[in-house]
């Protein structure tokens, strides 16, 4: 599980002094623990949990840098940028739009070609295919052209 890694990665921030990293250590693994509480038993999560989670993270991190950067915060900006990049190194790797780009259309192939009212249905085929590869608003942006 990834939350054992967690746990062994701080120590290592801890000893290394690299605050950046601890910081972005610090937020994963609180984190998994509000969720494993929030599920009322003290079990673990499953991994497709942690990736949703970590997704999340980065996320938030990103709508408060793009809001640090708007108002000339750079010091607060940087210190979301690195929490964002020590995040993302759990997370599995990304895919780019022109994968994603294929993946959605073989989607639509499959369901014998779609229109505007089953965006619905594309979207949902399209966020399970993708979980944990892809960004929802990317995945959201490219159905929609390809649908239009």
């Amino acid at each position: 599980m990834l939350s054992n890694s967690i746990d062994q990665e701080i120590k290592s921030a801890m000893l290394a002094k690299d605050q950046a990293k601890l910081r972005g250590l610090r937020a994963i693994k609180a984190a998994f623990l509000l969720a494993k509480t929030e599920k009322g038993a003290s079990t673990d999560i499953d991994e497709e949990t942690e990736i949703k989670l970590l997704q999340k993270l980065v996320k938030q991190r990103k709508e408060s840098a793009d809001i640090y950067k708007s108002q000339g915060r750079e010091d607060l900006f940087n210190i979301e940028q690195e929490e964002i990049s020590v995040i993302e190194q759990y997370l599995p790797a990304q895919l780019s739009r022109d994968e994603i780009k294929v993946i959605i259309e073989n989607i639509i192939q499959e369901m014998g070609g779609a229109t505007q009212k089953e965006m619905g249905k594309v979207m949902g085929a399209a966020n399970k295919a993708l979980a944990g590869k892809a960004d929802g608003k990317l995945i959201a942006e490219i159905v929609k052209s390809l649908l239009s």
